[in-house]
């Protein structure tokens, strides 16, 4: 057993040299302990832990914010793993009972691959740690960057319209290709957008995430931006309002696949939303 001082709980928490029984309540945790090579290891996940398709079959111990306390003490995992933000309170609870340890929300792409590495730390695997997060980077270097800036709206559908500030990895990834977001001067992570100013913003693209297993289709987009009376912004009349592959999250989700899919999915469709202006 070693001690490991959580700067978010502001106390030290032991954790086994070799965890055998985790319990991951953030989706982008448990596809990162997948990619570790851990998989074998995870007892238990949230109801929102759909990657890779293995996870799904883990049982399901909690949501996004809340987690049956009964089925925990039953399971007696040595670990359980949750992330910052829409998770610090459920941290904070579970970690008067359980061995919690809890990791920041990335505000940036490369804190994604520093949680990689964290996570390896914490689970004590640190090669294969530093494996992924070399491949990772690897990765970010395949990704050219636009050859003119270009302005974005992103939106994701979180129980209404939001968006995101200076403090997110989302509007990171887009300036790292050579994109600004609409939002980017705010600091905050998130925000409830203003349409009308999204309007008057005019921007040259738009990207738009429904919720988690919705059947929200093209035909579904093209309809909201025709209520919004969006038709004439550079956007629309280009050809480049883009719907994220569903039907899991897409832009939502921090963990490597991040780095490995939404990041080359996002470079082609600026690149397309450039030769269309």
């Amino acid at each position: 057993m070693v001690r490991i001082f959580s700067e978010i709980l502001g106390k030290e928490v032991e954790v086994p040299d070799r965890p055998e029984r985790i319990i991951s309540l953030s989706p982008a945790i448990t596809e990162t302990l997948f990619m570790l090579g851990l998989g074998d290891r995870v007892i238990g996940v949230s109801a929102f832990c759909a990657r890779p398709e293995e996870a799904k079959r883990r049982r399901k111990v909690g949501s996004y914010s809340t987690s049956n306390t009964d089925l925990l003490r039953e399971m007696k995992p040595d670990l359980i793993l949750v992330v910052t933000g829409y998770q610090r309170g459920l941290a904070l609870e579970l970690s008067s009972e359980f061995p919690v340890y809890p990791f920041a929300l990335p505000i940036s792409v490369s804190g994604i691959i520093d949680t990689t590495i964290k996570v390896g730390l914490v689970a004590n695997c640190p090669e294969r740690a530093w494996q992924l997060s070399h491949d990772l980077s690897r990765k970010m270097g395949d990704i050219r960057p636009l050859d003119r800036k270009l302005s974005a709206y992103v939106e994701i559908d979180l129980g209404g319209p939001t968006s995101f500030g200076a403090h997110s990895y989302i509007t990171d990834a887009f300036h790292f290709i050579g994109a600004s977001t609409l939002f980017d001067y705010v600091r905050s992570e998130w925000l409830t957008p203003d349409l009308e100013a999204v309007k008057l913003a005019n921007p040259n693209a738009v990207f738009y995430e429904a919720k988690m297993y919705s059947k929200f289709s093209q035909q579904d987009l093209e309809r909201m931006l025709d209520r919004r009376r969006w038709g004439d912004m550079n956007a629309v009349r280009g050809g480049s309002c883009f719907l994220t592959p569903g039907p899991l999250d897409f832009f939502a989700h921090h963990g490597p696949s991040f780095i490995t899919e939404v990041l080359p999915w996002l470079s082609e469709k600026l690149t397309l939303a450039s030769k269309g202006t």
